[in-house]
């Protein structure tokens, strides 16, 4: 019995090494394939950013009817929703008291003239007396000239003429007092005009007193508010009651919306907006931003300012003081590739961006503002001063002083041989087919002299080491030059004018990308063609507008919009062209600045191009180029990591410049001169989430994002 147990416990001890190393198996098979990935696409089409808020719909204009007069309600002649018109009638107050001070006004009025009446028979009186007065004086003068005479001829005493002379002074003073009351008399006259005066104004302001007691409607409009009753009393004091409120006009109307004053600075006069009311669900109406008003509300410390967007109130559908949720369009973005949102969220441990220059990054010295108004770009500025195949000027001059190890004062000769040499290189697109290829040839062998000579005895076979290797490169037509590089292998074969000129500066899309180097002025059919008049050269025609996310740097996006939007002519398209080419100099001489005085040097720059562009417009133009220079210039750019799914299962991370977003999806910056623009092409898969497999019901790790499997665990 003993025996047989122990072969039973020997047996239930194996089973259990069994089943225990099987779930070991088991769990460390589950673990290996634990974790799986959620993915989306990259894709490509348009995108808007915008701006949410809330508000109320308000006609545009609504007048307030008060009263400037106290008194009781006897009549009224609207009620709400009643139509009048400017003048009409709508309400009255019992005007009996106002009549009677008109009437008082009146009766004042009579007995100030009246007394004006009498105050000038007073002045009639005076001037009697005076003139009486003036009469007798005279009489008693020549009384005075006898009484003389009859002295001096002894016929009478020397008493008598000296009587005859006291009279003539007493008289003489009679007519001064007589004088004096006659004035008396005018300022009596002229006191009664006054009164007459003032108890004119009485009765005028009497009688506007009575003609307000008829409340009437200063506009056109409809009654959207009665605040009275008849019988009511009313009290106008400093601030007149409010009887009633009359919406000019419910045909055209506004929303006034509530803007964060976080948000506030992409609002701007002229966007579209559109808006929801909870009456009409399901349906949109749209409208613009008319004004933004800078008087701020801060409510809860809440600080906000009142955008008012106009729309056209067709049927009165909508009715004042309904609530709206507004969403202004602030910026957008077409033909442009975009991640979702969620895939910007996304962090893996252990998942770094590989040690190259991330996708998009603007190059040393530049902004990382899109809009900042860069208006020449790393390949933009870039010329092969070898001639062809070895790439930029930048580039090329790298290698040299890398390679040949050159001097401060070599280096400055090398840049000067540049600037001096590079005109002619720009000439050559103006040249024929037949002739462009020998000038180019002539100008590079001028330049490679001039960089010999100024090089030492032991940089010179380095140099011709270089100059060796770029020309077995280019006979054999496939060398690593910048041009091959960025471009498809079924991409046409440039000519050699876009050869001589930054290749990047043309948009060849990098592998799995669209392709659209259609110029606006330059027919899509012939691609190589001569430049003309009318077909900018490659170097300054960028592509058509909508293919920024196939790597057209801010300047070409701008020129694009310049010449569709503002529908420039032939010559404006050449003028601008020129404008552009006259800056590249400058923005080249700018790397030799300290870091510091870039920033100043390069918007000092910006500004005489845009006055320059600003003077090629026409009246009609201006106003449209100024609302695409401040939407250029409101422009941000962030960045962002985003993780790819690689052909070995596993992800890579990838860092991203990241542009305007509608709240789902974000706008994705990569330049074909990018070292990932390979990578982050339309279809490239990008993880959105991950997946725990162990869970059978979130085992398809191809799930939709906007389906969400079992268990998903977000990156934020």
């Amino acid at each position: 019995m003993k025996k047989i147990n122990w072969k039973l416990a020997a047996i239930a001890a194996g089973t259990l090494a069994l089943i225990a190393g099987g779930a070991w198996w088991y769990t460390q098979k589950q673990a290996a394939g634990d974790v799986q990935y959620r993915t989306t696409k990259i894709e490509r089409g348009n995108i808007q950013a915008s701006v949410s808020a809330s508000g109320a719909v308000n006609p545009v204009t609504q007048v307030s009817v008060g009263t400037q007069v106290s008194g009781q309600i006897k009549e009224l002649y609207v009620d709400f929703n009643s139509e009048v018109k400017a003048g009409q009638l709508i309400a009255m107050i019992d005007p009996e008291t106002f009549e009677y001070r008109v009437r008082s006004a009146q009766a004042d009025l009579d007995a100030s003239r009246a007394q004006v009446l009498t105050a000038q028979a007073n002045v009639a009186s005076s001037m009697a007396q005076v003139s009486r007065a003036k009469m007798e004086v005279a009489e008693a003068q020549r009384d005075y000239e006898r009484q003389k005479t009859l002295v001096e001829k002894a016929f009478v005493t020397q008493s008598v003429a000296d009587k005859a002379r006291a009279l003539v002074g007493t008289l003489s003073e009679s007519v001064k007092v007589a004088e004096a009351q006659m004035a008396v008399t005018n300022a009596q006259v002229k006191s009664a005009q006054a009164a007459v005066t003032q108890r004119e104004s009485t009765l005028a302001q009497a009688r506007i007193d009575l003609a307000r007691t008829k409340i009437t409607s200063p506009v056109n409009g409809i009654v959207i508010k009665r605040s009275i009753e008849k019988g009511q009393t009313v009290a106008a004091s400093l601030q007149a009651p409010e009887l009633f409120v009359i919406a000019q006009n419910l045909q055209d109307m506004q929303v006034d919306a509530s803007i964060d004053e976080s948000d506030v600075g992409k609002i701007k006069t002229g966007q579209k907006a559109t808006f929801t009311v909870d009456a009409f669900a399901g349906q949109t109406f749209e409208g613009e931003v008319r004004q933004v008003r800078k008087a701020a509300q801060t409510v809860a410390n809440v600080v906000t300012y009142v955008a008012v967007i106009g729309f056209s109130n067709s049927g009165g559908r909508l009715l004042p003081g309904m609530t709206a949720n507004v969403r202004v369009i602030t910026d957008a973005r077409e033909n442009v590739l975009k991640v979702p949102n969620a895939a910007l969220r996304m962090k893996i441990a252990g998942v770094e961006p590989a040690t190259t220059t991330p996708a998009g990054t603007p190059p040393a010295g530049q902004s990382g503002k899109a809009g900042s108004w860069s208006w020449i770009s790393d390949a933009v500025a870039q010329q092969g001063p070898g001639g062809g195949a070895g790439g930029g000027f930048a580039a090329q001059r790298e290698r040299l002083v890398t390679e040949l190890q050159l001097n401060a004062e070599q280096q400055t000769k090398l840049d000067a041989i540049q600037s001096e040499l590079r005109p002619q290189f720009m000439a050559l697109r103006d040249m024929a087919d037949g002739e462009r290829a020998a000038a180019r040839e002539k100008i590079t062998t001028q330049m490679r002299q001039k960089i010999m000579a100024m090089l030492t005895a032991e940089q010179k076979p380095k140099y011709q080491q270089i100059i060796a290797a770029q020309n077995a490169r280019r006979a054999e037509g496939a060398g690593p030059s910048a041009e091959n590089a960025s471009k498809p292998t079924n991409a046409p074969k440039p000519t050699d004018a876009t050869k001589l000129i930054a290749p990047q500066a043309i948009n060849t899309p990098a592998t799995g990308q669209k392709s659209n180097t259609t110029s606006p002025t330059t027919p899509s059919s012939t691609p190589s063609s001569t430049p003309s008049a009318t077909t900018a050269p490659a170097a300054v025609t960028p592509p058509a507008v909508g293919t920024e996310a196939g790597g057209s740097n801010p300047a070409t996006q701008f020129r694009n919009r310049l010449v569709s939007e503002l529908a420039l002519t032939a010559a404006q398209i050449e003028k601008v062209d020129a404008i552009y080419a006259a800056a590249r100099p400058k923005f080249m001489a700018m790397r030799d600045m300290p870091q510091e005085e870039r920033g100043k040097a390069r918007e000092k720059i910006n500004a005489e191009v845009r006055a320059q562009l600003r003077e090629q417009m026409t009246a009609e133009q201006k106003p449209k180029f100024d609302a695409l220079v401040a939407a250029a210039a409101s422009r941000q750019v962030s960045n962002g990591r985003i993780y790819i799914m690689g052909a070995d299962g596993k992800p890579a991370a990838y860092n991203v410049r990241l542009g305007i977003t509608d709240g789902s999806s974000t706008e994705l910056l990569i330049t074909p001169n990018s070292p990932n623009a390979s990578v982050l092409v339309e279809g490239a898969a990008v993880i959105i989430g991950v997946v725990n497999t162990g869970n059978s019901a979130a085992s398809n790790t191809s799930a939709s994002p906007a389906r969400a499997p079992t268990g998903p665990r977000m990156g934020f």
